[in-house]
């Protein structure tokens, strides 16, 4: 680590502070991951997110290399008042796991993951991707309900609520969640399960950050693969209307075996897929199905009729391939990304021909907007059973807005607000958190997306485990006064 004179460090109220030499070093000696700050070898790759818009410059980064590490961080943050952001092991697309000037906390280095097939568990340490967990839990043909990117974080993908192909029939992540180790403000070491601390593990669900770092999390697994069914026939986009009825009706009626997403697309210039067809506009009527590989075969027919694919994907895959599917085309810094969601009323005709015009206009080849069916599983939760709030929503709309070039970065942003506005009308409210933009409403966001009553219960939680607001780097919740 470089020996400088001391170093500056922006405090949580906006300030800063000036930390002397024999603190930071004795800091670092506490540390087994390591400390880096400005100069260092490795400072520059550490502070990077996923995301290529964002360019935050952290004083100090503590490598955590387990829950020590990420003890004694939080416990200097506390004590000298610093401003802290926590990254765990995946994309941070909305920029609030780094910060400028202070001290970001990285979790990438914890990706261990111990499966136990006789219990169906998994234990997941805070730092680990989706690739990481799938790859150990297939060793014994079961997968946590999660993501569909691989490179995706566990953390705060499951934090966030956790959608994906299992939810229908399994539900979201936090639905699978049995325990979490947290560590919170105070520095200490919680468990949070039903029996422990029930109060934290109510809030971890659908949460997100807010009231600690979890260094590991219990999840349920269930016997998925190795080969699933996948139905990817890429339409051109005349037949946006079609396809997406005749995909909201296949849903209406499926097995909660299938997962499902309607994706508005540009053919990518990858050599994978046919160069005529590169750039051209089109829509998926995507299913994955996670039973019987020959029922599925069957039951994904009428999807594949609707016309003359221009690219089709369909058919079976290993689960570890199609998790990872979706992973080049959301490279790491080689685009800028602005990924938004809204939650929809329904797909009534008028939703339909609303979002087939206006999917038209998308400004970019590299950005995809995103249908996902909610309902099964994932909607017999209660609504106050876990922080997440309403489940009664039928579909998930995403903006997952990308472009390569940094001058066109007004522009999509631009276009995709524009939009999410625009789509209010066909809203009853809220987003997914996982997909907030760059959370530029703030606290509003996260009461109309938990709800009125749930946002009171985490104000409560968020006094009695962070009430100073230590971590405030997140979709924040305040402390209740």
């Amino acid at each position: 680590m470089t020996v400088a004179a001391g170093v500056r460090v922006a405090t949580r109220d906006g300030g800063a502070t000036e930390l002397d030499e024999q603190t930071v070093q004795a800091f670092a000696a506490n540390l087994r991951g390591g400390l880096v700050r400005p100069g260092d070898p490795g400072y520059d790759e550490g502070r990077l997110l996923w995301n290529g818009i964002m360019d935050k410059r952290p004083a100090l980064i503590t490598h955590c290399s387990g829950a020590a590490d990420v003890i004694a961080a939080v416990n200097f943050a506390r004590t000298h008042d610093l401003l802290l952001a926590v990254r765990g092991g995946g994309h941070g697309v909305a920029g609030r796991a780094a910060c400028d000037d202070g001290l970001m906390l990285d979790l990438s280095l914890m990706r261990g993951v111990r499966v136990d097939p006789r219990a169906q568990t998994a234990r997941v340490q805070g730092g680990a991707t989706l690739g990481d967990m799938d790859r150990e839990t297939q060793v014994f043909n079961l997968a946590v309900p999660s993501g569909v990117v691989s490179s995706t974080g566990v953390a705060g993908l499951a934090l966030g609520g956790g959608t994906g192909w299992q939810m229908r029939k399994r539900g979201l992540s936090i639905d699978n969640l049995v325990s979490a180790d947290v560590v919170t403000a105070d520095g200490e070491l919680k468990i949070a399960s039903q029996t422990e601390n029930p109060d934290l593990f109510w809030g971890l669900r659908g949460g997100g950050g807010n009231f600690g770092v979890v260094t590991s999390f219990e999840f349920r697994a269930y016997p998925v693969g190795p080969m699933v069914v996948l139905c990817a026939p890429f339409y051109s986009a005349d037949l946006a209307a079609p396809a997406l009825r005749a995909w909201r009706d296949f849903m209406r009626e499926a097995p909660e075996e299938f997962g499902a997403s309607f994706l508005w697309w540009s053919v990518p210039a990858n050599p994978y897929f046919p160069a005529e067809h590169h750039g051209k506009k089109c829509v998926i009527p995507l299913v994955v199905y996670v039973g019987d590989l020959a029922r599925g075969q069957q039951l994904i027919q009428p999807l594949l009729s609707l016309g003359t694919p221009l690219v089709d994907l369909s058919g079976p895959i290993p689960w570890t391939v199609l998790q990872g599917m979706f992973d080049p085309f959301v490279p790491r810094r080689n685009l800028q990304y602005y990924w938004k969601s809204i939650y929809l009323n329904g797909l009534g005709d008028e939703a339909v021909d609303f979002l087939v015009e206006r999917a038209a206009a998308i400004p970019s080849t590299y950005t995809y907007w995103v249908i996902l069916p909610f309902g099964g599983a994932m909607s017999r939760v209660g609504a106050e059973d876990t922080a997440f709030g309403r489940r009664d929503i039928p579909y998930l709309l995403e903006f997952d807005s990308m472009w390569a070039n940094p001058d066109e970065a007004e522009r999509n942003i631009e276009s995709t607000r524009r939009m999410w506005a625009e789509t209010q009308r066909h809203s009853p409210g809220g987003l997914y958190l996982n997909f907030p933009g760059f959370a530029e409403e703030g606290d509003s966001l996260v009461r109309a997306s938990v709800g009125s009553a749930n946002y009171q219960r985490l104000a409560a939680i968020k006094a009695k485990y962070d009430p100073t607001n230590l971590f405030r780097l997140n979709m924040n919740v305040k402390p209740q006064e």
